[in-house]
């Protein structure tokens, strides 16, 4: 599928390669991006909602702020990535790379944390319930 985002046309399906692109603000709900290459995009504030990025790479792109409720991640890079106060319910990120990421005030309720990778992980629960950081350090094993 073609997109026109913020002026540019990108392709928008699996596989595809927006390494570097700037995909601030947008709408990429259910879009199906397996195995995608985002390696340094910006996808400040985007909408991912129930996108499919199973197996993309993720590795420092900027996804602050942005909704990823529900969203396929399993397998996916986030190394290095920042998810700063990103909504990230019920999202699946099962044996997902963290390390190095920031998910400073981001929304993990529900989310499938089960094999991820994490070493240096910057997390904040503050205003998040206990129940949340729990399952989060239980999804680290």
């Amino acid at each position: 599928m073609e997109k026109t985002i913020n002026g540019k046309k990108y392709i928008i399906e699996a596989g595809a390669t927006l390494e570097g692109a700037t995909l601030e603000k947008a709408n990429l709900a259910e879009a199906n991006l397996e195995g995608a290459n985002l390696r340094g995009a910006t996808l400040e504030k985007a909408n991912l909602a129930e996108a499919n990025l199973r197996g993309a790479n993720l590795r420092e792109t900027n996804l602050a702020e942005a909704t990823l409720e529900g969203a396929n991640l399993r397998g996916a890079n986030l190394r290095g990535a920042n998810l700063r106060e990103t909504n990230l319910r019920g999202a699946n990120l099962a044996e997902a790379n963290l390390r190095g990421a920031n998910l400073a005030e981001a929304n993990l309720e529900g989310a499938n944390l089960e094999g991820a990778k994490t070493t240096l992980c910057t997390v904040n629960f503050t205003g998040n319930e206990y129940e949340q950081a729990k399952q989060f350090i239980k999804g680290l094993r």
